[in-house]
This record gives C-alpha cells, sequence and structure tokens, in this order.
C-alpha cells in the first residue's frame, strides 16, 4: 500500500491523541483500565498524552504490556504475559514483506520506496543491508525447500533465488501480457506459489508508471521511463485486471481470482491445515482507476482440483468502533487464528486477531499503520510487525502456521 503521511504529520497526528483516546477507547479493552485506582500508576500506551516513548533510550516497558488488548479471553491464551512490545529498527520509509528463514535465522522485509531489503539477525538483533537494489520488492516468503521468493514492483515480476545463488522467474506474464506489480506472495507444500497482483506499484515511489494511456499515467504527465537507466530495464508499461494467481510447481500459471471475484487483492495466507485461502480486498490505490476494494478479508475453501476456490465468504469486514480500518497482510497462527496488520487512526491502527470463525478476540495498538507481519524466531513464537517506517516485535504464546 501507498507509504504513509510524512513523520510531521505522524507528529502532528500523535499531538491530538488525547481527544482521540477519549473517542476511539473500546469498552472491551484489556486490564480494566477505567477500574484502576486514582494513586495506581497507569502505563503509558499509544493512545496517552504524552504518548509512549520507543526505541533505546525509552524507560523500562511495563508488563503486561497496555498496548495488547484482549477483547476475548481466549486471546490471553494466546499472550506471553512477560512480553512487551519493543520498536527494534526506525531507519526504514515504507517497510513491507516480513518473512523469516529458518536456515538463516533472520528475518528479511522490504523497504518498498527506497528499493531496498534489510535483514534483521536474530543472534544480534542488527538489522544489515540484505539487497542493496532489490527493484522496489514488496512482499517476500520462503517455500518449503528454504529459497527465498519475492515480489518486485519496479520489474512487475515474482522470483524466486535458488539455493546456487541464482534468480528464477515465477511469474513476469499471464497469457502475454505483463504483471502489475506482484504485492504478496506465500508457498504451498505442494509446490506451487501463490500471490496477488494489484496496481499498487504503478507510482513513481514504489515502482513506475504505465507508460501515457495506462491507468497509472492517463494523461501522460509522469515521465514514465525515469529510473530505467539505473537498471537498465521496467517492467510491464500498461495494466491489467487485478488478479490472484496461482503458479504450480511445473511453473504453469493459472487465475484463482478475477478483478470481479475480488478487486484489488492484496495479503493472503493459508489456513494451518491448507484447507482454506485467505486473501483482503484493500481500497483504491494509485493506478486503481475504475475500481475499488472493499477492505474487508475474504475466505475461500482450496481444494486440489482444477477449480481450486469454492463457497466465497466473507471473513470480517474489518470495521471497528464505527470505523473502516485497512487489512493489509496477515498470517495464521498454529490454532487457525489470524493475524491482520491494519491502518487507521492512532489508538487503533496495528494488528488485529481473529479466531477462526472471524471473531475479533484481540488488538495490539501500535503509533503506525501495520503494512505486514510475520512469525519468527528459532520457535516461531515471536510475531514481527512491519509499521511504516519501523520494525516492531513482540513475544507470544503461539506459533506461526506458516515456513515463513
Amino acid at each position: 500500500m501507498a507509504p504513509p503521511r510524512s513523520r510531521l504529520a505522524r507528529r502532528a497526528m500523535l499531538k491530538g491523541i488525547t481527544a482521540l483516546s477519549a473517542t476511539v477507547a473500546a469498552p472491551v479493552l484489556a486490564r480494566g483500565a477505567d477500574e484502576v485506582a486514582p494513586d495506581t500508576v497507569r502505563p503509558p500506551d499509544v493512545t496517552t498524552n504524552p504518548p509512549r516513548q520507543w526505541g533505546a533510550n525509552a524507560p523500562p516497558a511495563y508488563t503486561p504490556d497496555p498496548d495488547v488488548l484482549v477483547i476475548d479471553r481466549s486471546f490471553r491464551d494466546l499472550l506471553y504475559g512477560n512480553a512487551a512490545l519493543h520498536r527494534v529498527w526506525d531507519k526504514g520509509t515504507w517497510l513491507e514483506g516480513p518473512a523469516w528463514s529458518s536456515q538463516g535465522r533472520y528475518l528479511l522485509f522490504s523497504d518498498v520506496v527506497t528499493s531496498q531489503q534489510y535483514r534483521y539477525l536474530w543472534e544480534t538483533g542488527e538489522v544489515t543491508v540484505f539487497r542493496p537494489e532489490s527493484y522496489h520488492a514488496n512482499g517476500n516468503t520462503f517455500d518449503y525447500q528454504g529459497r527465498q521468493i519475492t515480489c518486485e514492483h519496479f520489474l512487475r515480476r515474482v522470483i524466486r533465488w535458488e539455493h546456487d545463488g541464482s534468480a528464477h522467474v515465477v511469474a513476469d506474464k499471464f497469457e502475454g501480457h505483463p504483471l502489475n506489480s506482484p504485492n504478496d506472495v506465500i508457498a504451498h507444500p505442494d509446490g506451487s506459489i501463490w500471490f496477488t497482483d494489484p496496481g499498487y506499484g504503478d507510482n513513481v515511489a514504489e515502482g513506475h508508471a504505465d507508460m501515457p494511456g495506462g491507468e497509472a499515467n492517463p494523461d501522460g504527465h509522469i515521465r514514465w521511463k525515469i529510473g530505467e537507466e539505473l537498471i537498465g530495464s521496467i517492467g510491464g508499461t500498461r495494466r491489467q485486471a487485478d488478479h490472484t494467481f496461482r503458479v504450480d510447481a511445473a511453473g504453469h500459471i493459472d487465475v484463482v481470482l478475477t478483478q470481479a471475484q475480488l478487486p484489488n487483492p492484496n495479503g493472503l495466507c493459508f489456513s494451518p491445515d491448507f484447507s482454506r485461502l485467505y486473501v483482503i480486498s484493500s481500497g483504491k490505490q494509485p493506478g486503481g482507476h475504475g475500481h475499488d476494494g472493499d477492505q474487508a478479508v475474504h475466505v475461500f475453501d482450496l481444494h486440489k482440483e482444477e477449480l481450486p476456490l469454492s463457497n466465497p465468504r466473507l471473513f470480517t469486514n474489518m470495521r471497528f468502533e464505527g470505523v473502516q480500518m485497512g487489512p493489509d497482510g496477515m498470517k495464521a497462527d498454529v490454532h487457525g487464528n489470524i493475524w491482520c496488520g491494519v491502518s487507521g487512526p492512532v489508538g487503533l491502527c496495528g494488528v488485529f486477531v481473529f479466531n477462526p470463525e472471524g471473531h475479533l478476540i484481540g488488538r495490539i495498538r501500535l503509533p503506525q499503520s501495520v503494512s505486514n507481519l510475520t512469525f519468527g524466531g528459532p520457535k516461531r513464537d515471536w510475531l514481527f510487525m512491519c509499521a511504516g517506517d519501523s520494525l516492531y516485535r513482540l513475544q507470544v504464546n503461539t506459533q506461526g502456521a506458516a515456513p515463513a
């Protein structure tokens, strides 16, 4: 999705959060904050004034963390009570696509705007440049053989890095037409690769625009080839319809969801038993002329037959406290709960957690919208969250279901 407003704008938002917290605080938030005695120390959170501090110079964190909110008591079973939220890095621009490498014991993530990839090293907590030129990479995953798979906006393709270091193009065309800007990607144990292809990278900041007359450059004012000299080539030059694709182990690409079935597809994930596919339909973004998503999470039954999806239904409409939240990326845990990054007002944005029936059971408040998240660490019990220019983490009492 598009980068957030400037840091100055975020500071302005934080100045007004005292009033905001009075209007958006949910009556079912954790710890019964309104029942605390007046002389009890109240731990800071993202809706207090002054707001919670982050980073190396922040005071010790309170536990249980005031920004980890229990809505249904079942969420408590997924939490490690002694854990606190930490911001581990804040030198990015718009971070996306976190994926855990079990072999390398590092977290890979992309900065879509600066066109770099980084890795968070488990043993030291250090963040280092992984690829200084990533072609405006967005989503990442690792397949069941430990190979990195990446969506590249600038070249409008999905690639897989083989064990010998070579790059294999998984997909860059469908029926002879170039892709739009592959966004998020997941791997299936049968060797297939599933990815969404909206047009969010059809802009100057996150990729490149279309040629004159295309949806992302209808009047031709954008100098669409600028930046090509840095790399030597660009991807497709005219946006196609949105699709959600499946590429089988033999390399054959099929559409599993058309634009009519689910416009503006974004994040996607499987249930732990691979009986369901969850896909997010996001709102209109640059290049998205003529259609719009519903900013909801949809779920489909998954089969091995030629037509793999059936029984389409709404999982959650992502409305909370009268506000339409913006879902982006999501992951399932081993119990089938869905952890979803969301954008929205300060005090509401962060992570929403749903049980397999689609009921909201918990929230994680962060001062920035969360673009995507994943479970990492040697035991896969750390939740890593990409939010604007920052990377956050929280230890939990569950594990991620996917390999990355």
